[in-house]
């Protein structure tokens, strides 16, 4: 893939292990096991909050550093703390309610 720009090349991965090996991040297979939805959308917000700009190298580089940095989150803690996707932020806010109240 390294004879194609980065947009083509960018369409032609898909699994979190594809991008991890394109962006040249070291990863452990067991962590991404676990969490590779969870990187990706991590991965994903990352960009959307700092867009790459510039040449293919730069903007390679610049997809490196936060690919990594989303990996990274995930080798120190887990996905029920990061709450990553709405669900775990939508648990984060529940309260418990006693069966007791709920009759009265």
């Amino acid at each position: 893939m390294d004879e194609l720009t980065l947009d083509e090349a960018m369409e032609e991965l898909s699994a979190a292990e594809d991008f991890l090996e394109y962006f040249g991040v070291t990863y452990e297979p067991s962590v991404v096991h676990v969490n590779r939805l969870h990187i990706l959308q991590r991965y994903h917000d990352y960009l959307a909050h700092n867009p790459a700009e510039g040449d293919d190298d730069a903007r390679r580089a610049h997809h490196h550093r936060f690919l990594e940095l989303a990996y990274r989150d995930f080798t120190v803690s887990d996905a029920v703390t990061e709450k990553v996707f709405s669900v775990f932020k939508k648990a984060a806010g529940t309260a418990f309610v006693p069966l007791g109240d709920i009759q009265r």
